[in-house]
């Protein structure tokens, strides 16, 4: 509790994002450090990673979690960054992948619909139509979400679930000019 007080001190409440990812252990050093005790469940089960200390030191419950979720959300953020400079230079391909591995560490909004963007490119409506639901859920008033997913539905000839879309867009921005010219193409449609 005195190095969290420090770190507080320090890096104030976001101190656990600032912390270096875990390093990885490989499996036969994991062994080393279980200590099977008489009856215990899951005794003979190795640590997902070394916990600092000596071999069979008892941690504080649920020691690992921030700490690993630190690590996780900073390695997602990282693919998050990839992708992007891959959808800047028009690999959107190469995007989807890189996006997909950071949803797999963190679920993100901004990750979604930038996977979105990456679907429509590559015309993959339903993907796009998928990533943009799943980033409502997260923030049901994304703005990105609700174009990228308007437009997505409007390829899959959708046009009234497209329209309820921005129009719901447009409750929140009633000025977004993009959502507007595709709301005349809609109507027109």
């Amino acid at each position: 509790s005195r190095m969290t007080k420090a770190l507080l001190e320090k890096d104030g409440l976001n101190w656990r994002q600032k912390l270096p990812p875990i390093p990885t252990v490989p499996v036969s050093a994991q062994t080393r450090w279980s200590v099977p005790s008489a009856g215990a469940p899951g005794a003979n089960t190795p640590p997902a990673t070394a916990p600092p200390g000596e071999p069979g030191e008892s941690l504080p419950l649920g020691w690992a979690e921030p700490y690993q979720t630190a690590a996780g959300t900073e390695r997602a953020r990282t693919l998050k960054e990839e992708g992007n400079e891959l959808v800047k230079k028009g690999n959107h391909k190469k995007a989807v992948e890189k996006y997909s591995e950071s949803l797999k560490l963190n679920q993100e909004c901004a990750t979604y619909t930038n996977r979105a963007l990456c679907y429509l490119t590559l015309k993959q409506y339903k993907e796009a139509v998928q990533d943009c639901t799943e980033a409502l859920r997260l923030d049901p008033k994304n703005v990105k979400a609700l174009y990228r997913r308007a437009q997505a539905l409007k390829e899959l000839k959708d046009y009234k679930s497209s329209i309820a879309d921005i129009k719901s867009l447009l409750k929140t921005e009633p000025k977004n000019t993009a959502a507007l010219r595709l709301l005349q193409e809609l109507n027109r449609a």
